[in-house]
């Protein structure tokens, strides 16, 4: 495993964080995880050398945070450092922040938590954690020991991010970042202004939820014709850790085999690591994506649930993948289950809650009629 430094705060953390969000093998929500089997993966990983693991109150129906506390039982808390997150529009006074972090205590069965983030920021969720006072209890928390560093992560348009991260004193930020996002969000442009403070950068959707995982037929020939032979996921992991800001890379795993194909990857990335050559490749792999690509939704379900039950993430990974892959989008049973169930787009009333939601913020409503026309043609 790779360690890496992490900017101004002098410790090292491996190259592959563990993220926690993913066990049931959707996003944030969706189907319940199986304990055992999770608290299995986040043991293999950190036997592996995994140090750090990232978690947050909202995961898994609110329930990662003590899969992760039951998972560090046995001596295994002393090995990694933990990050999780307060969702800043649940809070309404500084009872609930009192509130929020005991409970988040509580579930990891913890003392004090290592990375603690203000969840999702963008400039208007900023202001009002401010107006609150949670800036001020984040100090608190630090000078009393409960937590270690003060931290934030982001969604939302680079202008916003460098108001943000020049508006208080940041400990570490997490953001979206891939070789499809140079532009979107934060993007290398706020990589690199974080890097210039010295505050460690922690990436998570490195593999634009999962859709880099699996390369389409115009990619995969890019991959197939350069002289390295290298996965899809390797390749994007690689790019990453190519980056000197970046301080660790956050992968979701369901399967062992994943755990210990992302044990092997980052034992052998370090910054610098790609060739021109490379990086080259990783150019014309992006154009291949964006000349395919529909809309660049993550699946990270923060849209849902929908108020009139259309299952916007579903319906659009059908119509991206329909486009990537140039499968027919209503041969398979992901098509059927949407109709079944009621959760098509013509159910849509317009009312706006998903693109309020949104942290892509994607113009979700005339994007699913799009999907759908695409779809049913």
């Amino acid at each position: 495993m790779q360690y890496r430094n992490f900017g101004k705060l002098n410790i090292k953390g491996s190259a592959f964080g563990l993220g926690c969000m993913r066990f049931n093998g959707e996003g944030s929500q969706g189907s319940p995880a199986n304990t055992e089997k999770a608290i299995g993966l986040i043991r293999k990983a950190i036997d592996g050398g995994v140090n750090y693991l990232d978690t947050a109150f909202v995961y898994l129906d609110q329930t990662s945070e003590t899969i992760v506390g039951k998972a560090l039982q046995d001596g295994y808390r002393e090995k990694v450092t933990i990050a999780t997150k307060m969702p800043i529009d649940r809070i309404k006074s500084r009872e609930d922040m009192e509130n929020m972090f005991a409970s988040e205590l509580q579930k990891l069965q913890t003392d004090h938590i290592d990375f603690y983030l203000m969840h999702g920021l963008n400039k208007e969720k900023w202001e009002l954690a401010k107006k609150l006072g949670v800036d001020k209890y984040f100090n608190e928390l630090k000078e009393a020991g409960k937590i270690r560093f003060k931290c934030f992560s982001f969604h939302g348009p680079y202008d916003e991010f460098e108001y943000i991260i020049n508006d208080y004193d940041w400990d570490m930020v997490q953001i979206q970042y891939n070789f499809m996002d140079v532009e979107n969000q934060a993007g290398t442009k706020g990589l690199e202004l974080a890097g210039s403070k010295g505050i460690p950068v922690v990436i998570m959707e490195g593999l634009l939820g999962g859709r880099l995982a699996n390369a389409p037929d115009n990619v995969q020939a890019l991959y197939d014709a350069f002289p390295v032979k290298r996965s899809a996921v390797e390749w994007a992991f690689r790019w990453l850790c190519n980056h000197k800001e970046v301080a660790t890379v956050l992968s979701g795993c369901n399967e062992e085999y994943q755990v210990e194909d992302n044990l092997r990857i980052f034992d052998t990335v370090e910054a610098g690591c790609m060739s021109e050559d490379e990086l080259k490749l990783i150019d014309d792999v992006r154009a291949a994506y964006q000349s395919r690509t529909k809309i660049g939704c993550t699946g990270c379900r923060y849209c849902m649930p929908c108020p009139n039950g259309v299952s916007i993430p579903e319906v659009f990974r059908l119509w991206n993948e329909s486009s990537l892959y140039g499968t027919d989008p209503k041969a398979g049973w992901d098509y059927k289950r949407l109709v079944d169930g009621q959760a098509t787009p013509e159910n849509c009333i317009e009312c706006g809650a998903c693109e309020a939601a949104c942290p892509q913020y994607l113009p979700i409503i005339e994007s699913l009629k799009d999907a759908w026309a695409y779809i049913n043609k």
